[in-house]
């Protein structure tokens, strides 16, 4: 549990707190029992981290005087855009039941949707077929279309916002982050979810940045794979196409091809509505010709010796089991050359020692005889190595000493491995930022990004 959450028990008017479901940002949700009609509810308590506290007595407030305006404007902002929510009338958007004010700050009480969120939903439901995949958005888009209509945007729409009910119906949750498109919009990022114009304030947010979002959530549930990170995109997209990767078994081209083009990384060539992205995406109307995303051009991927990937396998099945030919699989699919491949497999391997030493031994087997084994400014580690033909040293050993205030030592490891995925300095720091788990830190990493990003 969270340190400043309220504690089990807890009775706030009719509601008892019985555990913490989730935190972000602005607040923190919690499973309540409504008293009066004993039935379970979501409890958000408005707590924007960085600039408000909780107090002995439970009570919340600004974290100094210089604060409390901006605390207050967002309290009574939460309690504005609760009302409007509450207004929705949508069986797939989360239904909000009451908001008041206490403690200090404000609340929103929704109902509890009882079901898994669809990250742990498609465990059990891979591989999907076109139906399945658009029985699930039809309903999303007509919910989020009522959300538009209204003049809001949900901007966080991504796999554990959407959960799925035990009669598999789906429904939106969480407008922590909902705003008005009127009002001055903040910076929001789920990367691969998130497109490039919530990444600033600045950026011309709309519907069609919701879009991003939900279809980014289809390219993951076709594919498999999470969307590159949108500021990764904008000056060299590398990301494979839903057009490419899509199952045409499962699929239809026109689906994949809407798919594509609403992940388009620029906003004015993404559709501009729900109804515009519905009829693409159903086949009731085609993509405007000058809008349609083509397929991009790939280089041959090489194919790799049977003895070679079995030898990968074995190593790998002793640090993630009977699952690993399916890695190894997708990852030789992917991969350019023998060191790519091993960089990919590695990376499915979370303790780092155990990591650097699979990269060594399968690297040291790649490496060409005549290649030297040391030098100015090389290393016998073949991950560095490789790491350093990416990027300069410089930047590395700059990275990793800025990560390393955060994670610790086994930031080497990870520079080595976000530096075999990363195409510039920006997508490296992007990269490196999902390594720390503290909020505040990661934002201050990546405004780093941001930074080098628009200097380039």
């Amino acid at each position: 549990m969270a340190a400043n959450a309220l504690p089990a028990g807890y009775a706030l008017q009719e509601y008892r707190i019985e555990k913490l479901l989730g935190e972000g940002g602005f607040g923190l949700t919690y499973l309540a029992l409504d008293g009066n009609l004993n039935l379970r509810v979501a409890l958000k308590e408005y707590l924007p981290d960085d600039i408000a506290r909780r107090a002995s007595d439970q009570s919340i407030g600004p974290r100094s005087p210089d604060t409390a305006e901006t605390f207050g404007w967002g309290k009574q902002r939460f309690l504005d855009e609760s009302r409007t929510v509450a207004s929705f009338r949508h069986p797939n958007i989360v239904r909000v039941m009451r908001f008041f004010e206490a403690n200090g700050t404000a609340y929103m009480v929704m109902e509890f949707v009882e079901g898994a969120a669809l990250g742990e939903w498609m465990k059990t439901h891979r591989p999907l077929a076109e139906a399945q995949a658009a029985a699930l958005m039809g309903p999303l888009l007509d919910g989020l279309e009522v959300v538009h209509k209204a003049g809001f945007m949900h901007r966080d729409i991504k796999p554990n916002n959407i959960y799925v009910r035990e009669d598999g119906s789906p429904v939106l949750i969480d407008f922590g982050s909902a705003r008005m498109r009127s009002s001055e919009l903040t910076a929001v990022v789920s990367p691969g979810f998130a497109p490039f114009e919530q990444y600033h304030t600045q950026g011309n947010q709309g519907p069609w940045s919701d879009l991003y979002a939900l279809s980014g959530v289809l390219y993951w549930m076709v594919t498999g794979n999470k969307p590159h990170e949108a500021v990764a995109r904008i000056k060299s997209d590398t990301m494979p196409s839903a057009l490419q990767a899509g199952d045409r078994n499962l699929f239809r081209a026109e689906f994949l091809s809407a798919i594509d083009w609403a992940l388009a990384p620029s906003e004015d060539q993404r559709p501009q509505s729900v109804a515009e992205w519905r009829a693409a995406l159903m086949g009731s109307s085609p993509i405007p010709e000058k809008t349609q995303v083509l397929p991009k051009k790939t280089t041959a991927v090489p194919t790799f010796e049977p003895a070679l990937l079995r030898k990968v396998e074995a190593e790998l099945a002793q640090h993630l089991g009977p699952i690993a030919p399916v890695v190894v699989k997708k990852a030789a699919k992917k991969s350019a050359s023998q060191a790519e491949l091993v960089q990919l497999v590695a990376a499915e391997i979370t303790d780092a020692e155990a990591r650097s030493a699979f990269e060594k031994k399968f690297l040291e087997i790649s490496r060409p005889q005549s290649q030297p084994r040391s030098g100015p400014r090389t290393t016998t580690d073949p991950a560095t190595s490789l790491a350093a033909s990416r990027f300069p040293l410089e930047v590395l050993e700059r990275a990793e000493q800025r990560l390393a205030e955060h994670i610790g030592a086994v930031a080497r490891v990870v520079v080595k491995r976000a530096a075999m995925k990363a195409r510039d300095e920006a997508e490296l720091y992007f990269l490196l930022a999902d390594e720390i788990e503290d909020k505040e830190e990661k934002k201050a990493f990546n405004r780093k990004a941001v930074s080098i990003f628009r200097k380039a």
